[in-house]
Formats: C-alpha cells, sequence, structure tokens
C-alpha cells in the first residue's frame, strides 16, 4: 500500500506542477493587463515648435488607434484616393503623422488625435514645383478640415470597414501578434460604433449648409451638438469662418478675440478651441493634459509673425505707409480707438452669418463649460459685428474677410462689385502680385481644389470697403506696405 501510495502522488505531481504554471502565467497575465490598462502616457516633445505640431492637447484620450488610423484611406480606397495627402495635411520626412495630429498610448495601443497645429499650420510654395515651406501658427487655409471628419464618418459607416480588411491592411504594414490580432478585433468594432454615430451628428450641423471648404470651420455649431446635445432640426445657423493666425499672441491679451470678438480671455479663447479640437472638460480636469496646453500657449505668446518671403520695393513700401496711417490704422494699429475692438455690421458691411450664430443664449451656455474647475468660461457673450485685429503676418492670412470670402488683399481694395464671385480654396501656391494664393486653377495631381461660390449663404464678400476708393498707384503702394507687416 505504502509503495502504491507513493507512487499515485507521483503520479498527480506533474498536474500540480502544471496547474501552478498555468496559475502563474495567468497571474502575470493579469497584472500585464492591469498595468496596461492604466497607462495613459502621450508622446513627450522637448522641442516647444515641435510639441506644438505633434504634442498632445487630450483629444488623443479618446482618439483612433493610430494603425486602425493610418490604413483607413487603404481600407476605404474609393473614400479618399490620395489620402490624406488629398486633404491637406502636411506630411514631414519619417514622422508616423502629419503636423497636427498627437500620438498617446492608452492601455496597449497607440491612439491619434488632432491638435492646435492641424488648423494653424500653412505651407507655401512659390510655384507648382516648388518644396513647400511651412509655416507654424498661420492659418492652414489648404486644409480641407471638413473632408478630413466626412471621411472619417463615411469609411467608418462603410461596408468595408471590418476587422478583417483592417487587420489585412495593417498587416501591410508590420506583422501583428495573436494579442494585437484580439486587440484589433475589440477596436474596430467599437470604432466603427462611434464614427457611425458621429456620422449622424456631423451631418446635424453640416446638412443643409454650405460646405466649409479648405482652410476653414464652424466654430460654434459643433458645440450645440457635441457637448450640449442640442436638437438641430430647427438651428439654420451658419458659423462658418476661417481659421485665424495664433502668432504674436502677447499682443492680443485683453483684446476681443475670435472673428466677432465674443471673448477677451486668450486661456477661454485657447480651450474652447482644444474642446472644438476633441479635447473635453473631463480631460481638461487633467493637470498634465492641463500643462500641454499652457506649453503651447506661452510658446505662442511670442511666436514671432513670418516675414514676408519676397522681394519688397522698399520705396513704394514707405509710400505706402502714409496711406496705411489715413486708411487702416484707426483700427489695425495698437493706440488707435478701434484698435482690437468690435466693429458693428452697420458699418462693416460684411456677411453677418457668423455674427448672428453666436447668440446671447449660446453665450451663456458656453459659460457653463468647466463650472467647478479654476479655468472656468465666464467671458463669454454675443457682440454686433466683427473684432479688428493686427494686421501681423497679412500676407499669409488670405483668404480675407472672416469667412475668408475675398482671395487677395488686391481684391478687398476693390469695390465688391469687382471681388470675383467664385474662385478656388486650398492652393498653397503663392501670388506675390495680388498677395494672396493662386486661386484661378481647379486643382493639382491628387488635389482638388474647392469652388468657393460668395452667393451661397454666409459666404458673401461684400463690406470692408476701406481703401477702395484710391487711386490704382495708391493702392498698390498700399499692398506693398501691407508685405511689411
Amino acid at each position: 500500500m505504502a509503495v502504491g501510495s507513493a507512487a499515485q502522488g507521483s503520479s498527480k505531481r506533474p498536474l500540480w506542477i502544471a496547474l501552478g504554471i498555468v496559475v502563474l502565467f495567468g497571474l502575470i497575465a493579469y497584472s500585464l493587463f492591469r498595468q496596461a490598462s492604466a497607462v495613459d502616457r502621450p508622446v513627450p516633445y522637448t522641442n516647444d515648435a515641435d510639441y506644438f505640431k505633434y504634442g498632445s492637447i487630450s483629444s488623443d484620450v479618446h482618439g483612433i488607434p493610430y494603425w486602425i488610423w493610418v490604413t483607413m484611406p487603404e481600407v476605404c480606397r474609393g473614400d479618399l484616393p490620395g489620402g490624406y495627402a488629398s486633404l491637406g495635411v502636411i506630411q514631414e520626412p519619417g514622422k508616423p503623422t502629419p503636423i497636427g495630429f498627437s500620438i498617446r498610448k492608452v492601455g496597449f495601443v497607440d491612439q491619434v488625435g488632432p491638435n492646435c497645429g492641424l488648423c494653424h499650420t500653412a505651407s507655401v510654395r512659390s510655384t507648382p514645383q516648388s518644396t513647400p515651406v511651412v509655416y507654424l501658427g498661420a492659418p492652414a487655409q489648404q486644409l480641407n478640415l471638413m473632408g478630413y471628419f466626412g471621411f472619417l464618418f463615411s469609411c467608418g459607416s462603410s461596408p468595408s470597414f471590418t476587422t478583417e480588411n483592417v487587420v489585412a491592411a495593417i498587416e501591410q504594414h508590420k506583422p501583428l501578434s495573436f494579442l494585437e490580432r484580439q486587440i484589433y478585433s475589440i477596436a474596430v468594432p467599437r470604432v466603427k460604433k462611434a464614427l457611425i454615430e458621429g456620422s449622424v451628428q456631423f451631418a446635424s450641423i453640416t446638412v443643409g449648409r454650405p460646405p466649409w471648404g479648405p482652410g476653414r470651420v464652424d466654430t460654434f455649431n459643433p458645440y450645440k451638438v457635441l457637448v450640449f446635445h442640442d436638437d438641430m432640426s430647427k438651428d439654420k445657423s451658419i458659423g462658418t469662418a476661417d481659421f485665424m493666425s495664433i502668432w504674436n499672441q502677447q499682443s492680443r491679451e485683453g483684446m476681443w478675440l475670435h472673428w466677432d470678438g465674443n471673448n477677451d480671455s486668450l486661456d477661454e479663447r485657447n480651450l474652447s478651441a482644444s474642446i472644438g479640437a476633441g479635447a473635453t472638460p473631463k480631460t481638461l480636469s487633467d493637470s498634465a493634459n492641463m500643462a500641454g496646453i499652457t506649453r503651447i500657449k506661452n510658446w505662442i505668446t511670442t511666436l514671432p509673425p513670418p516675414r514676408y518671403p519676397f522681394p519688397i520695393d522698399g520705396a513704394k513700401a514707405d509710400a505706402g505707409a502714409r496711406i496705411y496711417e489715413a486708411q487702416c490704422a484707426s483700427c489695425h494699429e495698437e493706440g488707435h480707438k478701434g484698435y482690437g475692438a468690435v466693429i458693428p455690421l452697420a458699418y462693416l458691411k460684411t456677411d453677418p452669418e457668423r455674427q448672428l450664430a453666436f447668440d446671447e443664449a449660446m453665450a451663456a451656455k458656453m459659460n457653463t463649460i468647466g463650472e467647478g474647475q479654476p479655468w472656468a468660461f465666464h467671458r463669454f457673450h454675443s457682440t454686433d459685428g466683427y473684432a479688428s485685429h493686427p494686421l501681423d503676418g497679412i500676407w499669409l492670412r488670405a483668404p480675407y474677410l472672416h469667412n475668408g470670402s475675398v482671395p487677395t488683399l488686391a481684391e478687398l481694395l476693390a469695390p465688391p462689385a469687382e471681388r470675383r464671385s467664385t474662385f478656388y480654396r486650398g492652393n498653397d501656391v503663392y501670388d506675390p502680385l495680388r498677395v494672396g494664393f493662386i486661386s484661378d486653377v481647379a486643382g493639382t495631381g491628387s488635389r482638388h481644389f474647392y469652388l468657393f461660390d460668395t452667393h451661397d449663404r454666409g459666404n458673401g464678400n461684400g463690406g470692408h470697403l476701406y481703401g477702395t476708393d484710391l487711386s490704382p498707384a495708391d493702392k498698390d503702394a498700399l499692398l506693398e506696405y501691407l508685405k511689411t507687416e
């Protein structure tokens, strides 16, 4: 009996050892899973300019997994034949994303989200064959932001967007482990669900309104859906306006900001823009996320406006300085009464839709954002016009007026009847003669430019009659001086 018992115990020992190994590996796997699940780490950058281009503002907390995002143009090839580049994003060599996208490790995966650099980085070429020069802090007039979001929602809703197709596309770039395959089997359906839901919200603020076109965005209507969950079925407002330059912010401290001058706090302007890019009041309550936005704010505070890169006729510019003082300085030069003020539409006579879209009810809602937080909004209000701003770097802020309805400074000095009623937006080839971007070309390569029609609601190019009655020689001199701003 003793021998039999010993033999039986010996035969069970491997089972206990195997069971112990399984339990051990299970505990290790569980521990690794817990540790990975707790990971929430944006990619760090030591250089402030790099942080502006690629650093997190916390939109990536709820971003799209990196490899899903990368392969979406391949999975839904018919929706975006030219890839993301066809939308006017700027891709630097060797970088994992174009400028304006950050990466954050969340759990097991890297996630991608937009940041300030997406809408505030421009490319400029002197000829169609030239290498683009990148300007940080400039309005991204070449960026088709509506096309970008439209593609994401269209692809996510497509029958082609399946786990099988996404995994196959990713494996064209890199091999996937068994664990990674399991992760994407969970992630793809979740991304699809979120994008389908987002497409409904997106439609509620775009259908029935003119397309944004490159270089523009409906700034505050998205808040009504994404933040306040408003019913947009009866709201027909159009808040579409051009991206603004964000360099030299120290000169704008205390000034009325946004196109309609609805806030005078740089902090509230920056945070509201971050929420517009995908941050949320919850992600902004995290001190690390707030530190990233503060870092960008500090950098753009002293970021100088870019110098005009083409030749300037010095004598003509000197003559134009006197004309500028007489025609423009009262609103656009520090120390003058109209500088940084809101100019009523009764005087400006420009398109009213952007101003009308932000009324007192909307201002009251905006002032509820961040309640209980030290950064809570409280400076929003409605106005009766549009704010005058400094003209620093004005050469790179084309097209002109708040809605980008005038392609060049030369046309802004012409009476409204002589301004073009249609032109193409999105080209980054510069026109030094008229001071703006080439706008009579329908497309180049994979880029198809947007035909902007000033007859569409919200796109009017009237008003701002200042300087329109100058002589041709004085207009030329003024244009030359404005190149120096």
